[in-house]
């Protein structure tokens, strides 16, 4: 997703779309969907070598995106999901060595989401990988039984506990993404949760005990990954004249993010 803070990855844009053959078209319907880019990546997409499809469109507009570039759908390509999984289809082998999948991500996945679900199937049936859907939650009304049930794994951003600093920091309110964590709960679903240390904003002790107590609570979260922000995005404000309002905001120290991982940790969660 466009607002997580690991390292950067350098992303391919998203092949033109291929025409498809008189018969083809009589067989097989594809959805399609706004793409920004797709790539190999490692790090917090899941576990493994990831085969990573960054979706366009996003209804947040968090503070520390360090891919601001994918918040508008029409910035995107059209892609059909032929082309997506004709791609991934090339480092299956590569992938499965590595314990690694496929990856979902954006943007936010959510606001295509008959274009995620499709990708998700195939990439779990057709080429065999594990999936995972990495969201923000805001949209979670509109992921189906069908869409969770061919992924593996929800990367869950929560993005704060206190609902003002929520807004502060995405512009929109938190409750729809404690709800779908509720829900993916009830459904036994593998959430990694995703915590973005900004200091002076989100680092407040109450803020990440309120994240870490219902995160702990759920009882389906197998990891957490506190992420420290960073500032390696600016650039892409820039380009697009957007004021980046955090880029006087030093990023955390490696003892606090030790610290807050220990709070986590304190909650009966996997923090790394």
């Amino acid at each position: 997703m466009a607002t997580l803070l690991g390292p950067e990855i350098p992303v391919r844009p998203a092949a033109p779309v291929r025409a498809a053959t008189p018969a083809a078209a009589a067989t097989h319907r594809p959805s399609e969907g706004s793409v920004h880019s797709w790539d190999l990546s490692t790090g917090v997409d899941g576990p493994g070598t990831r085969f990573v499809t960054f979706l366009s469109g996003c209804p947040l507009t968090c503070l520390y995106c360090h891919n601001p570039d994918t918040w508008k759908m029409r910035n995107g390509r059209r892609t059909s999901a032929d082309d997506v999984i004709a791609e991934a289809s090339k480092y299956v082998r590569f992938i499965a060595a590595s314990g690694g999948g496929a990856t979902v991500s954006g943007g936010e996945p959510l606001l295509q989401p008959v274009f995620t679900g499709e990708l998700l199937h195939r990439m779990k049936h057709e080429l065999g990988l594990h999936t995972a859907l990495d969201t923000s939650g805001f949209l979670g009304v509109r992921a189906t039984d069908a869409l969770l049930r061919d992924t593996d794994l929800v990367l869950l951003d929560i993005k704060s506990w206190d609902p003002e600093t929520y807004r502060e920091v995405t512009g929109r309110p938190l409750r729809p993404t404690l709800d779908f964590a509720r829900r993916l709960a009830d459904l036994g679903q593998d959430v990694h949760v995703r915590f973005v240390l900004v200091p002076g904003l989100t680092d407040d002790p109450a803020n990440v005990e309120g994240v870490a107590a219902f995160a702990g609570g759920l009882g389906n979260v197998s990891r957490v990954d506190v992420l420290p922000f960073h500032k390696l995005g600016e650039a892409k404000w820039q380009a697009l004249e957007k004021p980046f309002t955090l880029h006087d905001t030093p990023s955390p120290t490696p003892e606090q993010v030790a610290d807050v991982r220990e709070v986590f940790r304190a909650h009966g969660l996997n923090a790394v």
